[in-house]
């Protein structure tokens, strides 16, 4: 049986990466990775995602700071593609992507660029021109 804080987590992972992402993660668990899937909805969505403190536009642009700083390329592909679920706009990724240059690095920050880039001209390309992407 899930807990509160696990189901609070589920709900919460989904609003923010959607559900076909967490479908798709879901689907691929296995026994092995099962009690890290586990840990991270509880602990990272259950928990810090879902406090009240910040909006998860600001959690969303932190988390991308951090994951460009540390260099966690998949990861910061991975939460650029939420804020279509966010509200974190493009100017709010590349105001963080600034302050990951100066306080990260350039090279941080340069290959965050043009993570981010890429993953909002993949965002633009399956919007098929609708005018539905955020900041054209």
């Amino acid at each position: 049986m899930a807990s509160s804080r696990y189901e609070t987590g589920m709900k919460t992972r989904r609003a923010v990466l959607g559900d076909a992402h967490v479908a798709r993660a879901e689907a691929g668990k296995t026994a092995f990775d099962a009690p890290f899937q586990d840990l991270i909805t509880e602990a990272a969505w259950g928990h810090v995602w879902s406090r009240p403190q910040w909006s998860t536009r600001e959690r969303s642009v932190v988390t991308i700071a951090l994951l460009a700083a540390l260099g966690h390329d998949e990861e910061v592909a991975m939460h650029v593609r939420a804020t279509a679920n966010t509200g974190a706009s493009r100017e709010d990724v590349c105001e963080a992507l600034l302050h990951v240059a100066i306080y990260a690095g350039v090279p941080a920050a340069n290959r965050a660029i043009k993570i981010a880039k890429q993953t909002f001209a993949s965002m633009d390309a399956a919007d098929n021109g609708s005018g539905s992407g955020k900041d054209k």
